[in-house]
């Protein structure tokens, strides 16, 4: 921003405005009653307003407007967002661009993910230690080692007040510039829960069923879950330390919820919840949010100008094309490169599962990680092969998706044969993916 138009904070963080807009800005502060800060970047308008009584809005009630010309400022936008209903807070960024706004519902994201944590720290070490350097935390998730439960699985996710402060402690947190336990910690922000409306959730009469221990069977979760009222569990699919209960009546999900959460079961304090029906329609293309397209042709082998001599049965084209395909955009291309390990490097142990998508370039790693993101049992490959005119073995294979949560299920088989295993299972992935 010019420096002739830049508001400065004296040492109360009071603003002394600029001989351009400060009668303009005193006259708004005098007219509404409002206070106005500036601290860390930004301008604070308001928050809690004159008269205001009682708790803060809830989450869901900010709005976060982009693009906002260098020259606008609060004597000119509070009246416009006030034609839309009372503000609590306006807060205005130092940086602007100088095109048309933009206007979305605010993310208001309060968690964030830190990974690379030593496994033997338990959730109020790991608590205390994020209290002593961020402020407004309000909780900290850890999930046990699915194996050793005396373990976490060497990450966390820490929960703030306010999307402000986890956006605070997520810059306070940056790797290098603190190392609790003498640890790099790795931070990010965590993925935001999927929001399902209070009517589909009202209908659910699946819980799921976490903390489990790998050696449970399926049998003894169904057995311990029928302790309370004898036949009330339909089913259970456990996949590793988690399970899907399935019962026949929502009336008795719900009571088994309540009765069961933090019970045992051999030995291992489990926690249940009601399971979050997935919209597979659109789950997938939400997860490249909508720029994949089913019509790039070249995800399933189908031939472009440097494939016309594959066109030969059993050879598919293009099969190291990534996900995106030629015709639309999608995730970040993955960077291929190798690096040396340098004497004396420090490794750290990694679930696959709090990586990125952009870090897999495998349509089948792809898949694997969806199916687990999405809460789905991992996707089974069937393997079918014929023999072409000159003898040669063709394969290709079927996949199913099964969605634990509303008990479907769904086949994908591609249209094309390939030579080698390795290519079969991608091209089917591929058009799995495709077709979710």
């Amino acid at each position: 921003m010019h420096e002739e138009s830049r508001a400065v904070a004296n040492g109360c963080g009071k603003i002394q405005s600029s001989a351009q807009n400060g009668a303009a800005l005193l006259a708004l502060m005098e007219k509404t009653g409002y206070s106005m800060v500036q601290q860390n970047g930004q301008r604070k308008f308001g928050g809690p307003p004159p008269g205001w009584e009682g708790p803060p809005p809830p989450r869901g009630c900010e709005v976060f407007v982009g693009k906002i010309p260098r020259d606008m400022f609060e004597d000119e936008l509070v009246p416009v967002f006030e034609r839309a209903g009372k503000i609590y807070e306006l807060r205005l960024m130092m940086e602007f661009s100088g095109k048309f706004i933009g206007v979305c519902v605010s993310l208001d994201n309060c968690r964030l993910f830190i990974g690379a944590i030593p496994k033997d720290k338990k959730k109020e070490e790991i608590l205390n230690e994020m209290k002593k350097v961020t402020e407004g935390v309000v909780d900290v998730i850890v999930y046990p080692n699915a194996t050793d439960k005396t373990k976490n699985r060497g990450f966390a996710f820490v929960e703030y007040e306010s999307h402000r402060a986890a956006a605070m402690a997520r810059r306070r947190l940056i790797p290098g510039t603190f190392q609790p336990w003498g640890h790099t910690i790795q931070v990010d922000w965590a993925d935001p829960e999927k929001v399902v409306d209070e009517e589909t959730m009202q209908r659910v009469k699946v819980l799921y069923v976490r903390n489990l221990m790998i050696s449970t069977t399926e049998d003894k979760i169904k057995a311990e879950f029928n302790k309370f009222k004898p036949g009330v569990v339909e089913r259970v699919k456990k996949l590793r330390d988690y399970a899907f209960v399935h019962f026949f009546h929502r009336e008795d999900a719900v009571a088994a919820m309540s009765i069961m959460n933090g019970k045992c079961i051999d030995g291992a304090s489990i926690e249940v919840t009601l399971a979050k029906p997935v919209n597979k329609e659109s789950s997938w293309k939400q997860h490249f949010n909508g720029q994949i397209s089913p019509s790039s042709e070249n995800l399933l082998g189908f031939p472009n100008k440097e494939d016309s001599a594959q066109k030969s049965l059993g050879k598919p084209a293009s099969l190291s094309v990534r996900l995106n395909g030629q015709h639309s955009p999608g995730p970040p291309e993955v960077e291929r490169s190798t690096y040396p390990i340098f004497p004396g490097i420090k490794l750290t142990p990694i679930s696959m599962y709090s990586l990125k998508l952009s870090h897999f370039s495998s349509a089948v790693m792809h898949l694997d990680y969806f199916c687990h993101k999405n809460s789905w049992a991992p996707p089974e490959y069937c393997l079918y092969s014929t023999t072409s005119q000159d003898g040669k073995i063709l394969l290709v294979y079927k996949v199913l998706i099964s969605s634990i949560a509303d008990d479907s299920q769904s086949y994908f088989m591609p249209e094309k044969l390939c030579t080698t295993v390795e290519d079969a299972k991608e091209l089917a992935a591929q058009f799995t993916l495709l077709h979710l």
